[in-house]
């Protein structure tokens, strides 16, 4: 559950050493993987678009990936706004989308499959048509 006042007390890397989220190169990946299932990632992710934080992982974000979205949206002037109404139209397309399941009707016998059986065909002789070869003779 998310705290009222400061989103802060319930993120998942409040008990943990803050210097593993200020890493660079690969050890970033390792550094999201805090992020992951907290509660209050997109609260976090706001604040360090907001702020133009440039060092460390923030909502589950390099430094790098939140360069790209604040150079790919200069028009958004609030950022938790703009994520949680992306996240709230993400959930009305996937509802929109999502497969209706029709319930496929029981046949009322089985249909028996028997062996296949491969008719010999000898060429007719008028119009060039195969027929079966029991005909042809």
């Amino acid at each position: 559950m998310v705290a009222m006042g400061d989103w802060r007390v319930s993120a998942n890397c409040r008990n943990g050493d803050p210097d593993r989220l200020f890493v660079r190169g690969a050890k970033q990946r390792a550094a999201r993987s805090v992020c992951r299932g907290c509660p209050v990632l997109t609260q976090c992710l706001a604040k360090a678009l907001d702020e133009k934080i440039e060092f460390g992982v923030w909502g589950g974000m390099t430094e790098r990936e939140r360069r790209v979205m604040l150079k790919r949206r200069p028009d958004v002037t609030c950022w938790q706004t703009f994520l949680v109404n992306a996240a709230a139209a993400r959930e009305v397309a996937a509802v929109a989308e999502a497969p209706v399941e029709v319930p496929a009707a029981p046949l009322a016998q089985p249909i028996p499959l028997g062996p296949v059986r491969k008719a010999r065909l000898a060429p007719a002789a008028s119009q060039g048509a195969p027929v079966p070869a029991a005909e042809a003779a």
